[in-house]
């Protein structure tokens, strides 16, 4: 499984970026996706998830109603539209796989086996 983001930019506070990360090697019709950022001094934290099969999602309190993840299945492609960002928001964002069945989103670190290399984003 190989998982590559992009998308990662400066932007002022106040406005957007989208993420994206595309999903190659998987043998399974759907996953738990999820993305994680690392903030310099910080432990990593789980933005949000998503269930591909049934559409459940998990949002962390501080980025619900500005973050929205989603996923398109034809392209193996999850994204994460980030609206209002905050300078918090500044931090290394991976785009991460669960792997194994019956999973389901959260922001448990333990339960994601698959990491992409991160993309910066600098608010």
């Amino acid at each position: 499984v190989q998982l590559v983001e992009s998308g990662g930019d400066s932007v002022q506070a106040g406005g957007s970026l989208k993420l994206s990360c595309v999903a190659s090697g998987y043998a399974a019709s759907s996953d738990t996706f999820a993305w994680f950022r690392k903030a310099p001094g910080k432990e990593r934290e789980g933005v949000a998830a998503i269930d591909t099969g049934d559409g459940s999602t998990y949002y962390l309190n501080s980025v619900e109603g500005r973050f929205t993840i989603s996923h398109d299945n034809a392209k193996n492609t999850l994204y994460l539209q980030m609206n209002s960002l905050k300078p918090e928001d500044t931090a290394i964002y991976y785009c991460v796989a669960c792997g194994t069945p019956w999973c389901p989103p959260s922001g448990r670190i333990g339960d994601y086996h698959y990491w992409g290399q991160g993309t910066q984003v600098t608010v």
